[in-house]
């Protein structure tokens, strides 16, 4: 299917005119799109492919892949129908990590996790109800993926 027209963003494959056998080109699309849309994915980056990966299951692929994955930097690995597929990411495209919740975000050359930020604490004016206010705070963050608690 390389040779058919894809979409600028991602790469989906276009049917062509008089194309025969479109289905399975409609069915590799719908297969990324279903990866993409909302992206969780279940760890990483990774440099290698799990062991015995569910099928439907996404990663994300490290800055230096090994095995099935070697160039793939960086890439989505969506794993359908027996086999890897690749979805490159773009920058500012967001995915969450089902490990911990974070949700990581491409820059342009690597996924970044959610910075961290830990609980007030020191200082020579301690106030109780300020401090358990940005505790507070912390933790929503955090549950929401935005950030790491430490």
């Amino acid at each position: 299917m390389t040779d058919l027209p894809t979409t600028p963003r991602f790469g989906l494959p276009l049917l062509a005119v008089a194309q025969a056998q479109k289905e399975v080109t409609h069915n590799e699309a719908l297969a990324l799109l279903d990866a993409l849309i909302h992206a969780a994915v279940e760890a990483g980056p990774l440099a290698a492919p799990p062991e015995g990966p569910a099928e439907g299951r996404c990663w994300i692929v490290g800055a230096a892949p090994t095995g099935v994955w070697a160039g793939q930097a960086n890439a989505i690995a969506i794993r359908t129908g027996g086999e890897w597929r690749f979805a490159p990411p773009r920058r500012g495209m967001r995915a969450m990590r089902l490990t911990d919740g974070a949700q990581l975000r491409f820059d342009g050359s690597a996924w970044v996790p959610p910075g961290t930020i830990t609980a007030p604490s020191g200082g020579s004016t301690i106030d109780a109800q300020a401090r358990s206010v940005l505790s507070t705070l912390i933790l929503h963050l955090a549950a929401q993926g935005l950030l790491i608690s430490g």
